[in-house]
């Protein structure tokens, strides 16, 4: 992904993910394409078990989800401890929006 150049990642496993629960087989696809692991989407497919697919305000559901787990967790980060993150949503005739995200520090 290009938004991530200017700030030197090319590893996607080196940052947090909450991409928009499409559904089941869009989540495969983008772990298999990138080479994600598993843990990567746990965020996004707890929210898309739990509530379905809830348009837009899925992802912040998705980024509240992943700030619990990481404190509970004892992670430094609302990232799961990471720095750098990524958010996308997908729109009418399958367009993608991306968002590079900053963490907060945990408290």
């Amino acid at each position: 992904m290009e938004a991530f150049g200017p700030i030197g990642i090319n590893d996607w496993n080196s940052i947090f993910w909450a991409p928009h629960p499409g559904g089941p087989k869009i989540l495969d696809k983008i772990e298999s394409k990138l080479r994600l692991t598993k843990d990567k989407l746990a965020a996004t497919r707890h929210m898309l078990q739990e509530y379905g697919n809830m348009s837009s305000a899925c992802v912040l559901f998705i980024l509240d989800e992943m700030r619990r787990r990481s404190k509970e967790d004892g992670m430094l980060t609302t990232g799961e401890g990471l720095k750098w993150g990524v958010l996308f949503g997908f729109g009418p005739g399958l367009t993608v929006e991306t968002v590079v995200l900053r963490s907060c520090p945990i408290v």
